[in-house]
């Protein structure tokens, strides 16, 4: 009989993570298919998993085309009625996955579970999901409290962090998965506000437990991650038509503050050119809009600036 849970691994290199990765899934207390979306590896990374992990779906691309396309090829490679997306530098506890997508399970009105991520010293959050101000700039949600405090209810959830999520595929599938224009951050936060606009529930399941080993993979503060951080910020301002909110003044000053930060910080344009390129390529898209529910209210604009701050020199 086919799973009901499929475990989709994003990868690009580092193959060591993603052996110690599956070799936590293999431990797991429910079944599951696992399936490995490789982005374009030099390392072997394909050829390695088919050889330890002879059960696991192997997805391949000859290019790297980015996190959000390597989920989407991921995703439509299964059948499952439920949706893990992993990252590869997540090393989950052995009742992960069956706590994880039991909110799915219990409620039909769920179409997303957020799983408690924690710091490698599994003393400190690292997220249990994303929460979002009122300009739509995202966080890493509960990021640096006690793992005590894992079940808080506020700030309020809007969805699951991309690195640690599960998704029913019905949802999925009407929502039209990830968006494949974000190359590289906040593809995630953009689902879950599709996903709640379409009167799906977000959940969080604080006993789902995961360590967080870091941004292993692509290298922290890179040229390459300010610029597609950037581009994915101002995507999604245009997307959804904040400056055109009484919210617009307010994003336009943190957006201006936070480039220049950044080109005072990291002697490049690299922030400054994402943003542009982002807005650009948001320019054809038809305006969404985010549902109130979804969003922080109680984030203020020297809260947002500090969790900006937060988010850039947490470990990663």
């Amino acid at each position: 009989m086919p799973s009901a849970i499929d475990v989709v691994v994003p990868t690009f290199n580092r193959c060591e993570l993603t052996e110690a990765c599956l070799e936590d899934l293999a431990a797991q207390t429910v079944a599951h298919q696992v399936i490995v979306s490789d982005d374009g590896s030099s390392d072997g990374t394909p050829d390695h998993v088919r050889a330890a992990f002879p059960d696991a779906t192997v997805v391949e691309s000859d290019r790297n085309s980015g996190f959000a396309a390597a989920c989407n090829r991921g995703v439509a490679a299964g059948s499952g009625a439920f949706v893990v997306l992993l990252n590869n530098d997540v090393r989950p506890r052995t009742d992960f996955l069956e706590r994880l997508v039991a909110p799915l399970e219990r409620d039909e009105h769920v179409g997303s579970v957020a799983a408690l991520l924690v710091r490698p010293d599994e003393r400190r959050i690292d997220s249990v999901g994303l929460t979002a101000d009122p300009t739509l700039a995202g966080f890493p949600r509960l990021a640096g409290r006690p793992v005590a405090e894992a079940a808080s209810e506020r700030p309020a959830l809007v969805g699951p962090s991309g690195g640690a999520a599960a998704y029913r595929r019905f949802a999925w599938e009407k929502a039209g998965g990830l968006d494949e224009a974000l190359f590289f951050y906040l593809e995630d936060l953009d689902l879950a506000l599709r996903l709640r606009a379409a009167d799906w529930t977000a959940a969080a399941a604080p006993d789902a437990v995961a360590i967080h080993l870091g941004s292993a993979t692509a290298g922290a503060r890179s040229s390459s991650m300010r610029f597609h951080s950037g581009f994915s910020r101002a995507y999604l301002l245009r997307r959804y038509g904040i400056l055109r909110t009484r919210f617009g003044p307010r994003a336009a000053a943190t957006e201006a503050l936070v480039t220049l930060a950044d080109l005072a910080l990291s002697r490049d344009a690299a922030a400054g050119r994402g943003r542009f390129a982002g807005w650009r390529a948001a320019a054809a898209l038809p305006r969404a809009g985010a549902p109130r529910d979804a969003v922080e209210r109680r984030i203020g604009f020297l809260g947002s600036l500090r969790l900006r701050w937060e988010d850039v020199t947490r470990p990663r």
